[in-house]
């Protein structure tokens, strides 16, 4: 027999009865009853119930036990009575009366329980994380980030992509989120840098003659957390491809995602489903307006409106919209279905959650009812509206008799981000939200640039080294700032449930557009020539069109398990102060090392 096991804790069935076996795993917990000692005993892959009985050889050994303890055992596999049969658990037809008990490792007093999962403090979760990971949801979790993961490489591979490995000390970026930066021993006073993203290395792949790249790429950026994302590192299913349209990447990805969502849309029986329609493509314009936001959660069936010009008509006397649209500011409606008989009490929270949480003036309202055979309204503002101007309004936004309407409004930036987040308190106050399904869309049509009020100038809104749309002639067309701040640029993203998964585009391959667009931007070719030459004489040696996209995974098993938070199907997170609490990490380093790397620490300078 084998040392430590004949089956695992999770194999055992009816067919096993009447067999000796042997299992070794975690002592999960211990209930006496009436003389008789049951345990759980758990491993990587199940639990089975094992009865020690008086008298038999084990029963002073594991009494003694504390849970969490690691034995071995042998016992006979018998079958439950019809009765205590459980069946929430696979090997809930049978226990096993256990004989000899061999001690493997005995556990100390446990900082966190493991059984019934108590929620504890997250500092002290991630300095025990391997006491966290041993709990039962923790534990699925991240068996289903590797299942996902084998799903999405098996899955691009029938694709027709081929894998292949990026550096990992690389350059610093002169662009995007700060890196960190690893010292040379060799080369004193110069640094590595831990990549943000395989980005130029992938476009470089496509220089080499390569086609239809991916991999499952780690990721690293010096940046706060959040819940849906990482301090420090996360990885991405990194891809690219040339001579590719936006649609041919749009053609090869879809079917990736759709497949690996349908796979697991039912993992812990939660019968969730991915809708059968292609995906739909929504421009970033439309997206902003309707949504109010570039990751809109489709699930909501709530769709805003600019109301802007019906507000500044003549037959409406709130002056304060007059003057936000007059200033150069905008007014958007948020309708709030089969809300009219709420009481007054969920319009105030809805204003002081505008105010507190989202720090706005506040979240005007209207309630639309039917007087007469009329439509006409109630609340604070409605008495400012004459009945055309109410009508107009519910012409625009499509609400009727029973609805109500509330308004963001301000400078542009600042309206779509309350009335995007207002949508979505909406959608959740009322139980709106479409439930077990994913739905997914593109954002497409990106604009190239934005204005930058602080430096009064046009900069890139985005991704500066996407393709313009139109090229090198829609560039040299857009002679004003309003045209150029017209262009859009071949830039597209997938959503998934209001959650963005990944930024993508075509590249800009071409030396001449990127040093055009560059230029549009204030940025000389000198500047561009100094930081990004390598890349430019690259494509000075014959560049193929390409294109990728680099879908995040933590986010993507965040949605498949159900997770609030990102280190729920992270193994070994950081805290939100980017801290390793369990290995201690950062921490100093002695002088000898520092010495070895031509470093000085600089003395800290007091806040």
């Amino acid at each position: 027999m084998h040392a430590y096991r004949t089956h695992t804790c999770g194999e055992l069935r009816k067919a096993q009865v009447g067999e000796t076996v042997k299992l070794s795993g975690w002592l999960h917990r211990r209930r006496d009853h009436g003389g008789v000692m049951f345990i759980d005993l758990r491993d990587h892959y199940g639990l089975t119930q094992i009865v020690f009985n008086p008298g038999s050889p084990g029963f002073p050994v594991v009494e003694r036990l504390r849970a969490e303890s690691v034995i071995t055992l042998e016992g006979k596999v018998v079958a439950r009575e019809d009765g205590l049969v459980n069946p929430n658990l696979a090997t809930g037809e049978i226990e096993v009366v256990a004989g000899e008990v061999t001690v493997q490792s005995e556990a100390a007093e446990l900082p966190l329980p493991v059984f019934g999962e108590p929620d504890y403090p997250e500092d002290m979760r991630l300095k025990h994380r391997y006491l966290d990971l041993r709990r039962e949801t923790l534990h699925k979790n991240m068996i289903l980030r590797s299942q996902v993961i084998a799903s999405l490489r098996r899955r691009m591979i029938e694709q027709g992509f081929t894998e292949y490995q990026t550096p990992i000390l690389t350059a610093s970026s002169p662009e995007g989120a700060r890196d960190f930066l690893v010292p040379s021993r060799i080369h004193a006073g110069e640094f590595y840098a831990l990549p943000q993203a395989p980005q130029q290395f992938k476009q470089l792949l496509m220089v080499s003659g390569f086609d239809r790249y991916f991999q499952i790429a780690p990721c690293f950026r010096d940046e706060d957390a959040r819940a849906d994302r990482s301090p420090g590192e996360f990885y991405q299913l990194d891809i690219e491809m040339s001579f590719v349209t936006q649609d041919d990447v749009f053609g090869a990805i879809e079917p990736v995602m759709r497949g690996v969502f349908e796979e697991f849309a039912n993992w812990e029986g939660k019968g969730r489903s991915v809708p059968a329609e292609p995906f739909p493509h929504i421009p970033y314009a439309e997206a902003m307006l309707k949504y109010g936001s570039d990751k809109p959660d489709l699930r909501i069936p709530i769709e805003c409106s600019d109301v802007s010009d019906v507000v500044t008509r003549e037959d409406v006397t709130l002056g304060v919209f007059k003057k936000i649209v007059d200033s150069g500011g905008i007014v958007r409606a948020i309708p709030a279905p089969a809300t009219a008989e709420q009481p007054r009490s969920f319009f105030d929270k809805m204003d002081a959650w505008a105010k507190k949480e989202m720090q706005a003036p506040g979240l005007g309202y209207m309630r639309f009812v039917e007087e007469g055979g009329a439509l006409t309204a109630t609340g604070p503002i409605a008495k400012f509206f004459e009945p055309a101007a109410l009508a107009a309004l519910a012409e625009r936004t499509g609400i009727k008799a029973g609805d109500a309407l509330f308004f963001a409004a301000g400078k542009k930036s600042d309206a779509e981000k309350l009335q995007g987040a207002a949508r979505a308190r909406i959608g959740e106050e009322l139980g709106l939200i479409e439930p077990g399904v994913f739905r997914f869309c593109w954002i497409v049509d990106f604009p190239m640039f934005e204005w930058d009020e602080d430096n009064k100038k046009v900069d890139f809104s985005h991704n500066p080294f996407s393709m313009p749309q139109g090229g090198m002639d829609a560039l040299e067309a857009a002679d004003t700032t309003e045209k150029q701040l017209d262009l859009k640029a071949f830039q597209y993203d997938i959503v998934c449930n209001g959650v963005e998964l990944s930024s993508g585009a075509i590249r800009n391959h071409r030396p001449d557009i990127m040093l055009k667009a560059f230029e549009i931007a204030g940025y000389g070719p000198e500047v561009v020539e100094a930081k990004f030459g390598g890349m430019l004489n690259a494509f000075r040696y014959g560049a193929p069109p390409h294109g990728g996209i680099a879908p995040g995974v933590d986010r993507i098993v965040m949605l498949l398990a159900d997770a609030g938070n990102i280190r729920d199907v992270t193994l070994f997170p950081m805290n939100q102060q980017a801290r390793d609490l369990m290995m201690g990490a950062p921490s100093p380093v002695d002088e000898r090392q520092l010495r070895e790397l031509h470093i000085r620490l600089a003395p800290q300078v007091k806040a």
